[in-house]
């Protein structure tokens, strides 16, 4: 059964009585039988009065024992035991598998090495302006307020023409890093080819090892990125490995800073 159930605050568990905690741990170790074990027969096998029973529901959240069997029950409903949601289980396991493909495979493909010049080159930098569109902002956004909060000066852009003009403008003293999913968007590709004139260095985060995005770039993180879609009529493609690159790299530099 799963443990939620037995997720008692510390300072609750601490004014267990002895009985009380034998009780939750009995309880715990015969889980698939307690549901169908009434109050008199779970105190006869556990030893313990029917008293020390329903004390220990209420502190454990519960009206009493029948509340609490009957949230047993519903979580043996959500086990399906008789197997008739086969299919969308395995539908939703394939989902889970899809996440985890792309969080292995991003780490995998993350270069130490690399990692470390990126901290260096935003350590080093006056200034750090983050470009990004679409739902790559919220990654972006998070990564300033990080870096922000490290004493670290930084802004992110999101409007084309704000990003068009603020590109002509930063120095080689500033580093600009970009988020985009395939590297493709056509307002940070002209972006970085305006920094490039301004010998400002770029990094870039994505999924696309051949994007125009790489190939502008002085350096690029890339994660991976599974061809399934759920919604395959909209551009609203998992941005997870994104997110986990910018997690690396900002913890790294929390690391290395000393912050």
């Amino acid at each position: 059964m799963d443990k939620p159930l037995f997720n008692i605050p510390h300072q609750t568990y601490s004014m267990l009585s002895q009985s009380e905690r034998y009780l939750l741990e009995f309880i715990h170790e015969h889980m698939d039988e307690i549901a169908d074990m009434s109050i008199v027969t779970l105190s006869e096998r556990a030893n313990v009065s029917t008293a020390t029973i329903v004390r220990l529901m209420k502190k454990m959240g519960y009206n009493g024992y029948t509340s609490f069997k009957y949230r047993l029950k519903q979580d043996e409903k959500m086990l399906d035991e008789n197997d008739s949601l086969t299919d969308i289980d395995d539908d939703i396991k394939q989902v889970i598998k899809k996440n985890e493909e792309e969080v292995l495979r991003t780490i995998q493909l993350q270069s130490i090495g690399q990692i470390e010049d990126v901290v260096q080159k935003i350590y080093n930098a006056k200034r750090v302006y983050i470009f990004s569109r679409g739902f790559s902002e919220m990654i972006a956004k998070e990564m300033m307020i990080k870096l922000q909060a490290l004493d670290k000066i930084c802004e992110t852009h999101e409007d084309p023409n704000i990003i068009r003009v603020k590109s002509r403008k930063v120095t080689k003293h500033d580093i600009a890093i970009f988020v985009s999913l395939n590297g493709e968007t056509a307002e940070l590709v002209e972006a970085c080819q305006n920094l490039n004139i301004r010998q400002v260095t770029t990094i870039t985060l994505t999924t696309k090892v051949d994007s125009s995005l790489s190939r502008l770039s002085d350096m690029t993180l890339l994660g991976y990125k599974t061809e399934h879609s759920l919604f395959p009529e909209y551009e609203v493609r998992s941005r997870l490995s994104l997110n986990v690159i910018a997690r690396i790299l900002l913890d790294s530099y929390v690391i290395r800073t000393g912050k």
